[in-house]
């Protein structure tokens, strides 16, 4: 069975047609970590648990595009319903729905530690909020026709690998962003799309300590925001970020990125997550030698919702002993997991950059300041971990997160299934541009200093519309 259908149950979504006026949003997003000392168990502990989770199979009838993870790198502010509240959700390229929890919800979260307060969505207090029916195209392509109760609607339950659920029902009603006529002018566009109101979360979505409102899903998915926007066929379904982990912030954009010009790879055809082709390894140009299940079932995933980077215990151990090799340090054991070291001098002149080749001769190159974390002065450890994550056909699995990703564009191109990649400046901007020729500059943000998510259009003519995060990513 293909990996897909291993990884998760996938049934055909169809998304209605929305009266959508081409345009570009802009969200601001900051990490669940700002503000704090970094600590490794966090890190590490919050991959755990959204591994248990990529990697499962979900309850039908919503079917296997909506997996989260407990709690979410990164969150934005949006708005829903009329008159328009502000909720904050997560921002997870793994998940494929926005749903939010809903009144009334008696195990839904009622405290986080993200300096927020949590609020949950009344349909009550929205005068365009509208249940999904049961004869409705969007319930009878997600779930059997003989399962949907009318008097509850089109519900949804889903039940993840760590035994966590969620359930709910599906709904319509209003999501407000901010229009950008022009540069640095913003006005209030509400497009009316379709998303899950949860009224009951178990295990680490019903009680997690950094808890936020919901989840909006950036995956592959007909029934993400994404593709519900793009319905109409003037969208493009192209979405990428740039994650600064120097000074912290960054970009997150749906949309033509006209500058820095990236250069793409294919995706993997037929896949639960963003998997690409990794055909070579290497540490300044010392090659190594990869398992043959990763080159030829294109086991490896690009997921901006992991923190580290996890290998096959072989290709991890070969990867820190020739790293070790050009740079001798006396390694020890922090928290059972992490290899640390004490170092005084410049980890950039001192250890290898590590590149990664994949299909089309397409190299991503992670630096030292990259995949090494300080704990304390003087302290460094390997963001690299032996993950030992595998498929249901014990295929080995490579995951590259935010430590790979870090400090470059990366543009997800789902129109034309491929991903690509540039060294950039995380913390400055970039050139977006719409279907109408007009390119505009999109630099990074801070949530707390201007809580509000933005649109960017050029009225009514362009063609090809364009939606662009920016956010923080305080490291």
């Amino acid at each position: 069975m293909e990996l897909r259908r291993k990884l998760c149950i996938v049934v055909a979504v169809f998304v209605i047609v929305i009266e959508f006026a081409s345009a570009n949003f802009v969200f601001k997003v900051q990490h669940k970590f700002a503000g704090k000392r970094k600590k490794l168990e966090h890190f590490k502990s919050h991959d755990t648990r959204r591994h248990s989770r990529m990697l499962a199979s979900i309850d039908l009838p919503l079917g296997g595009d909506s997996r989260v993870d407990s709690v979410g790198l990164y969150f934005t502010k949006i708005k829903l319903g009329s008159p328009p509240k502000e909720y904050h959700v997560q921002v997870d390229t793994g998940s494929d729905i926005l749903w939010i929890n809903c009144k009334p919800c008696p195990k839904c979260p009622t405290k986080t530690n993200l300096n927020f307060r949590l609020s949950l969505f009344d349909m009550n207090a929205s005068s365009t909020s509208k249940k999904v029916g049961c004869d409705d195209d969007f319930c009878s392509f997600i779930s059997q026709s003989d399962s949907c109760q009318p008097a509850l609607g089109c519900s949804y339950h889903i039940v993840y690998a760590d035994e966590s659920t969620s359930d709910g029902k599906f709904i319509r009603d209003m999501l407000t962003l901010e229009q950008v006529t022009g540069d640095l002018k913003t006005g209030p566009l509400g497009q009316e799309v379709v998303f899950g109101c949860g009224s009951d979360q178990s295990g680490q979505l019903g009680n997690g300590e950094s808890a936020v409102d919901g989840v909006m899903g950036f995956g592959q998915s007909n029934t993400s925001v994404l593709s519900q926007l793009a319905a109409t066929g003037d969208a493009k379904r192209v979405f990428s970020h740039c994650l600064d982990n120097v000074k912290g912030g960054g970009i997150f954009a749906v949309g033509v990125v006209d500058s820095p010009k990236v250069k793409t790879t294919p995706m993997v055809p037929n896949q639960m997550h963003y998997n690409v082709m990794l055909m070579g390894m290497d540490v300044d140009g010392t090659s190594l030698d990869l398992p043959r299940s990763i080159v030829r079932n294109g086991g490896t995933i690009v997921d901006s919702g992991t923190t580290l980077a996890y290998f096959p215990k072989v290709l991890y151990d070969s990867l820190i002993e020739t790293i070790l090799a050009r740079q001798p340090v006396k390694l020890h054991i922090v928290e059972e997991t992490f290899q640390c070291f004490s170092f005084s001098t410049n980890v950039d002149e001192a250890f290898p950059p590590v590149s990664f080749e994949f299909e089309d001769s397409v190299k991503l190159t992670v630096y030292p300041h990259d995949y090494l974390f300080t704990l304390e002065e003087e302290l460094y450890c390997f963001g690299w971990q032996a993950g030992g994550l595998t498929t249901d056909e014990r295929s080995e699995v490579i995951l590259l997160g935010d430590l790979v990703l870090s400090n470059k564009l990366v543009v997800y191109d789902l129109d034309n299934e491929v991903i690509g990649w540039a060294d950039h400046n995380c913390s400055s901007s970039i050139k977006i541009k719409d279907g109408s020729g007009g390119v505009y500059s999109v630099g990074a943000d801070n949530l707390s200093s201007a809580p509000r998510l933005l649109m960017i259009t050029k009225l009514l003519t362009i063609l090809s519309p364009l939606i662009v995060m920016a956010f923080t990513s305080l490291a």
